[in-house]
């Protein structure tokens, strides 16, 4: 199954059912009077959250989803169907945007999480609602309520707890595979891994679930490679975990450009906590081995795990330390729902809210000019007024004496 993680869409509620204009017509029953029913209520849509989903590929081949309409009224005091609702189905973490302004409008991070995104429009009114004593024969109705319809972008994030990143050919997927029972492609050329894996740990600890993502090279930002669209998937993880191929002479510069590619991606990435990882240790000897380590601890200032994921080498102790990370973030996040002060990493860099929160403050700014000069007419308005109303006791004063 392909993996698409973004996708737009059009929905569409359903329109109301109009009312009826009828009379009834029964042998014996002289002056029948109006029946007219009233019309059915139109579909809403509705976003529901799925774990069984893991892609938004079904949304490639139908982009448009439109509610039913709701049933006619009819005679005899009958009124139109109900539409039935529109259900749209998305992965757990799926973030629902409008196309127009780019605004999140919900995160769907819970299985069975609902988003009633459109309301179907109301039923249109029979003639019976319009008798009255002076109109016992009304022929008037209303139609059904117009439907409500927008575009919507699809974001899907995948839920991970740790997400790997490096260069292509730095063991990501070896790594994945050899702790987890994902099997992604393994090969010996870049760019083998074209669309995030994920794969769960089984841990003493506790359980957690690492996402390999596509590799990245400098000038990811500007399109080369892969791109950079793929990192959002980092936002919810909580940690990185940075594979680095000892093998390499430029390991250092390497390193430096995920890091830079990382930045101009989104800056909050940086403040994830992050694990570091030399790989293929199995290829190296004692004295590279030595001598990696050391130059990229004194390059970043943190400790360095020395890897191999064919042998096996030193696996133990890192998913050791990735699972105690992974259940103190958990804590903590639980502890910061509790208070309800747990935000996350939300949207993307590319967005341009910025520029629309600029032009809403500049609208801001217009409207309260426009609203000091109301005031102002409002306030000598009521000044005159209270000029005429002195005037007015003044008058009734000297009418009196």
């Amino acid at each position: 199954m392909k993996f698409l993680d973004e996708a737009k869409i059009f929905i569409r509620s359903g329109q109301g059912g109009d009312g009826c204009v009828s009379f009834r017509r029964e042998k014996f029953v002289p002056k029948g009077g109006p029946d007219g029913g009233d019309g059915g209520r139109g579909g809403h849509v509705i976003f529901v959250a799925r774990e069984n989903l893991n892609t938004l590929i079904d949304f490639r081949y139908q982009q448009h989803f439109k509610a039913k309409r709701g049933g006619h009224g009819m005679g005899r005091d009958r009124f139109g169907q109900k539409a039935d609702d529109l259900y749209i189905y998305v992965p757990v973490g799926t973030e629902i945007l409008d196309d127009e302004t780019g605004h999140v409008l919900v995160d769907m991070v819970h299985e069975g999480q609902e988003y009633h995104a459109l309301t179907g429009g109301d039923g249109g009114q029979g003639n019976a609602r319009f008798k009255t004593a002076t109109n016992q024969a009304p022929r008037k109705f209303t139609k059904g309520g117009l439907p409500e319809e927008r575009w919507i972008r699809l974001r899907l994030k995948v839920i991970a707890d740790i997400g790997l990143l490096g260069m292509p050919n730095a063991g990501k997927s070896t790594f994945i595979s050899a702790v987890s029972g994902a099997r992604p492609k393994v090969a010996d050329y870049p760019f083998t891994t074209l669309q995030p894996n994920l794969g769960v740990v089984r841990h003493d600890i506790t359980d957690f679930v690492v996402a390999d993502l596509p590799g990245l090279i400098e000038g990811a930002a500007e399109g080369q490679g892969l791109g950079h669209k793929f990192l959002k998937h980092l936002s919810r993880c909580s940690a990185i975990l940075h594979l680095v191929d000892g093998t390499s002479e430029t390991f250092i510069e390497e390193f430096d450009k995920i890091s830079h590619e990382l930045e101009k991606y989104d800056h909050r990435l940086v403040g994830l906590t992050r694990l570091i990882a030399i790989t293929k240790c199995d290829a190296m000897t004692e004295e590279q081995i030595a001598e990696a380590k050391e130059k990229l601890e004194a390059h970043t200032g943190e400790d360095v795990y020395v890897i191999s994921s064919v042998a096996g080498a030193n696996i133990s102790q890192l998913l050791m330390d990735l699972a105690f990370v992974v259940k103190e973030m958990r804590n903590l996040r639980k502890e910061q729902e509790e208070l309800g002060v747990y935000e996350g990493i939300s949207g993307d860099i590319n967005d341009e809210r910025e520029e629309i929160t600029e032009v809403e403050a500049l609208e801001d700014d217009e409207r309260s000019d426009w609203d000091m000069l109301l005031d102002a007419s409002d306030d000598r308005h009521e000044d005159s007024w209270l000029e005429d109303e002195d005037d007015d006791d003044l008058e009734a004063e000297e009418y009196r004496s």
